[in-house]
């Protein structure tokens, strides 16, 4: 069936900076690649110049430049598109159904992952906000931000304008929601009810957002999507950016009087001088960037440090899904194995705590194999378990746990991995291969979605698809089981995860993934 597509009838819109014109694609407006600010190397955003005239924006605009070239793998997986990259970065995507500023529709940005050193606002398919605008009626925002040295480098020791350099990209984030809290009205949005989604690092930067005055007021309440950490996945080194900075001047033969080279060297020569010094700098202990820097400006992860008076009503949904890192296939498929060679695997992992993890396991997850305890996550669950429990310990805030544990029809029952939900809640799955199960993926998918979009227009996730689900208390702590069957369970992972720590770490997962790939 042909598509409706729009383009001279679509009619311009002013922003405070000029006029934009984008298209429309079967009833949805879309604009792509609007910048929102500007910012020279390692330095705060500023206001985006204005322009005469009409400014097109129908192409997405450029992505940030990454410290190593993009290598395509686990596309089944996790289906990516690749795109230009370059400094002048700072620009997002609009999707909404209406250009009134009566309309007053919730507005959704997408911050994406990849931590704090990649990643882009289109990086991965599942990214496309048509479907989540279309069948949500919100509008929908993805950014684009500087990463890596341009976004996450310390240089404050080395003069007045480089004082926030360690936290420029999430001071990026910021100048868009200020960008969104000027002009989304006339994209139809409501700049009131602003709703932070994203998942791995986007979740991390949504969370960092609750911790920086200057974002008060421009955001509502927040989804946190596999991506709640506590130091052990990005461990906080100490010190200042001098020990890194003085090591990369080394590397380009600058001398240290000269810093300010370092905004002209191009970036890639930039970066492959970072990318040789930064590990001796850490194996120092020292701070070598990539991450946000507690400062006046950014208060500190709230799991670490708590959460500012100001952020303890903001209404959060947070969860996991069930196997996160497992990427690697496993040597046999569990569904053929004996009980003896299923027993024989756990007992080479758990030893003499063998049966009672499988108790705990089976007790928590009823419907799993055995074998699945495995790849069971705790290197996000935990952390979002405890940041939201820290949340609601003052009774302000309303919030809501859940965990995607869906087994997909891939290497014999994969259960679900990093990333694995994203076209669950964009309403995407059409667009992602893997995600396409049959006689499951589009209810589960709607029940998602659902719930997603229930949350950003009220807080409150319930609908007539899923079972009640009632907030985190600092009594309760329920959590929503998104599978075949939908459920709520209390305080159910408890047990496990206690045994789980006490006889194996969390990163054993990735150890588990080397070997699988030798």
């Amino acid at each position: 069936m042909a598509r409706k597509f729009c383009y001279d009838e679509v009619p311009v819109v002013q922003t405070k900076a000029g006029q934009l014109k984008g298209y429309q694609l079967d009833g949805v407006y879309i604009f792509k690649g609007i910048p929102y600010a500007k910012a020279e190397r390692f330095q705060m955003p500023e206001p985006v110049d204005e322009w005469e005239g009409v400014r097109e924006a129908c192409s997405y605009g450029f992505v940030c430049p990454l410290l190593t070239q993009d290598t395509p793998k686990l596309e089944l997986m996790v289906a990516h598109r690749y795109w230009p990259q370059d400094e002048n970065c700072l620009n997002l995507n609009i999707w909404t159904k209406s250009l009134s500023a009566e309309a007053k529709k919730p507005v959704m940005v997408w911050l994406h992952g990849g931590g704090y050193v990649a990643g882009s606002s289109i990086e991965q398919i599942a990214y496309d906000g048509f479907s989540l605008c279309d069948k949500g009626d919100v509008v929908v925002v993805s950014i684009n931000h500087r990463l890596n040295i341009l976004g996450f480098l310390d240089l404050s020791p080395f003069g007045e304008k480089y004082q926030n350099s360690a936290n420029a990209g999430l001071a990026d984030i910021v100048a868009s929601l200020q960008w969104i809290q000027e002009n989304i009205a006339a994209f139809g949005g409501d700049p009131d009810n602003v709703t932070l989604f994203g998942q791995s690092g986007g979740a991390m930067k949504a969370a960092a957002l609750m911790q920086i005055p200057a974002a008060d007021g421009l955001f509502h309440k927040a989804i946190m999507m596999s991506g709640v950490e506590d130091g052990k996945l990005m461990p906080l080194l100490p010190g200042d950016g001098r020990e890194i900075v003085t090591a990369l001047l080394q590397e380009l033969q600058i001398p240290e009087a000269e810093v300010e080279r370092l905004e002209t060297v191009p970036y890639y020569e930039l970066a492959q001088a970072y990318n040789k010094v930064n590990r001796e700098v850490m194996m120092k202990g020292c701070y070598a960037g990539g991450a946000p820097m507690a400062n006046e400006y950014f208060l500190g992860n709230p799991v670490l440090v708590g959460f500012r008076e100001e952020a303890k009503s903001i209404p959060i949904m947070a969860g996991t899904v069930f196997g996160e890192f497992s990427f690697a296939p496993t040597s046999y498929n569990k569904q053929e194995l004996t009980e003896a060679q299923v027993e024989k695997i756990l007992e080479s992992t758990f030893g003499e705590h063998t049966q009672e993890v499988r108790e705990l396991f089976a007790a928590a997850y009823p419907d799993k194999h055995p074998l699945d305890v495995l790849t069971k996550d705790r290197i996000f669950r935990e952390p979002t378990k405890k940041l939201v429990n820290m949340h609601v310990e003052d009774g302000k805030a309303v919030d809501y746990l859940y965990e995607f544990t869906l087994e997909f029809p891939y290497q014999h029952g994969k259960v679900a991995w990093h990333c694995s939900d994203i076209p669950f809640i964009f309403h995407n799955t059409h667009l992602v291969e893997l995600s396409n199960i049959e006689g499951v993926s589009d209810r589960l998918e709607e029940q998602i979605f659902r719930a997603a979009m229930q949350f950003a227009k009220t807080g409150d996730p319930n609908h007539d698809g899923l079972p009640y689900w009632s907030p985190v208390t600092p009594s309760d702590e329920p959590t929503m089981i998104f599978d075949r069957e939908c459920e709520v369970r209390h305080n159910f992972d408890d047990q496990l995860l206690n045994k789980l720590d006490e006889v194996m770490s969390p990163f054993s997962i990735f150890e588990m993934m080397k070997d699988a790939q030798h």
